[in-house]
């Protein structure tokens, strides 16, 4: 159901009706080629939460380092290597040759041949003739095209020469890379409701490793890998006619695709119950194993639909069109309004830090300090200024001087100017009054109460004290002369 889109856009109205085939995969394939470092390790740590990969192993997996497989240090692993490497043919030949998309052209007449014959008892465990195999090769090699429905050929000498064709591959179809993820995959067991593992394997996650790991192959080994596993899959229905189980399939199998080259039986042990029973698995699921899991369709589609900038006008020609807002996915609308919501949010508190701000400059005394942070908010044309937007009340200016006679007269004649204005105004400003005006104001009280003639004497008392002042400072200055 997820691979038909009911939405079609044509001009011509014969084809109206027709369902569009959309490929529910298309970003994760757009993202493994334009992008394959950021596919890879989406992947990988997706791969990493189902098994447990030590950190050569997944240094291994990620193509790092190169992989130690089993007998890979004996001599005659060595020796077989090297006469492998001096069979290998020249560039364009099939057998023998890296896998290619050419190749895997050629290969696919057997495999359809193959689809056409499947009752043929003891398919792929029964030998075909070796001379009109060795035709069969030549002809494949050569780039000919054959005509395998002439009679010429036996399903038997098809079903063995694709076999051949996969052992003499340079390495195994399924790679020396992910050899010891595939272990890995085999030990997935379910638990008890105590926590203990036990003896069942846990098929879930075992399908949703093996998907992801399909997704790292190389382009061709996917393509190709495919193409055999359905068509095992299509024998395998067939077993009361051709006698082949999966698992006997496996057992034909596993050498080829599964095994690290140039190893024997002995070199892998304990191991072959493993691989064998793990291409059994893939047999029997591998209608599921090719489809990206659902997380990673979602990773993939975000990754260009919430970033605009990274999708081309092809790949948006379905969401640009006039029913777009039905296909655009909710949680994208979502994540649009709130992340809209958290900008707007965020420059509403910018805002109100700078008028606070402001409002804490204005409001300090006059001084070079203050005068310098003003000419900094009026460099910058976002910084608010005092008639804009903050309604800041004036701050009362006061002369600063800075000579010693200055600072005498503020001190002495600053009392009555302020009780002059408290008088005037009905609201105080408790924060402008000094000390020494504050303690005078304790002692004779508040201005509107006081008697003219307080005042009056309070006055005569301070012009008595500022004379005595300057009497004392024009001695000093005269004996300092």
């Amino acid at each position: 159901s997820d691979a038909i889109c009911n939405l079609v856009i044509c001009n011509d109205s014969s084809l109206r009706s027709q369902p569009i085939i959309f490929n529910p995969d298309f970003f994760v394939e757009k993202l493994r080629h334009e992008k394959p470092e950021v596919f890879t390790e989406l992947v990988v740590s997706n791969i990493t939460r189902l098994i447990d990969l030590p950190g050569t192993e997944l240094a291994q997996l990620m193509g790092e380092e190169d992989p130690k497989l089993p007998g890979a240090n004996s001599t005659a692993s060595g020796f077989f290597r090297s006469l492998m490497s001096l069979k290998r043919k020249e560039k364009g030949v099939v057998f023998g040759s890296p896998l290619t998309e050419e190749g895997i052209a050629q290969v696919s007449q057997l495999i359809e041949y193959l689809h056409k014959n499947l009752r043929a008892e003891g398919l792929f465990r029964v030998p075909g003739n070796s001379i009109r195999q060795q035709i069969l090769k030549d002809a494949l090699n050569s780039g000919t095209d054959i005509d395998l429905d002439s009679g010429e050929f036996h399903s038997n000498d098809v079903a063995t020469l694709l076999k051949v064709f996969l052992g003499e591959l340079p390495e195994p179809l399924l790679t020396h890379k992910h050899f010891h993820a595939h272990l890995k995959i085999a030990d997935l067991m379910l638990f008890d409701d105590k926590g203990n593992k036990t003896n069942t394997p846990d098929k879930e996650r075992q399908i949703e490793a093996l998907q992801l790991l399909f997704l790292i192959l190389p382009a061709p080994n996917r393509s190709l890998l495919k193409l055999l596993l359905d068509l095992l899959y299509q024998t395998a229905k067939k077993q009361d006619k051709n006698k082949m189980s999966a698992h006997n399939l496996a057992l034909m199998f596993a050498p080829h695709i599964l095994w690290p080259r140039n190893v024997t039986a002995n070199d892998l042990q304990e191991n072959i119950t493993k691989l064998n029973n793990g291409v059994t698995f893939m047999i029997k699921h591998s209608q599921k194993l090719f489809k990206a899991p659902a997380y990673i369709r979602e990773c993939a589609r975000l990754h260009y639909l919430g970033s605009r900038a990274h999708t081309s006008k092809d790949d948006l020609d379905l969401l640009t069109s006039p029913s777009s807002k039905e296909l655009q996915p909710l949680k994208s609308q979502k994540r649009s309004r709130l992340d809209l919501c958290h900008q707007e949010e965020t420059q509403q508190r910018t805002e109100e830090a700078l008028r606070e701000l402001f409002r804490h400059v204005h409001n300090m005394p006059d001084s070079a300090k203050k005068k310098k942070l003003i000419r900094q908010f009026n460099k910058h044309p976002s910084a608010l200024t005092p008639g804009s937007d903050v309604a800041t009340p004036p701050a009362p200016r006061r002369t600063r001087s800075r000579s010693f006679s200055g600072l005498i007269k503020r001190k002495v004649l600053g009392t009555p100017v302020i009780l002059e204005r408290k008088s005037r105004d009905t609201t105080p400003e408790p924060k402008r009054v000094s000390k020494e005006n504050i303690h005078l104001l304790q002692k004779c009280g508040s201005p509107a109460h006081m008697s003219q003639a307080k005042l009056k004497s309070l006055e005569g008392r301070k012009e008595d004290s500022c004379r005595r002042v300057r009497a004392r400072l024009l001695s000093k200055d005269s004996s300092s002369l």
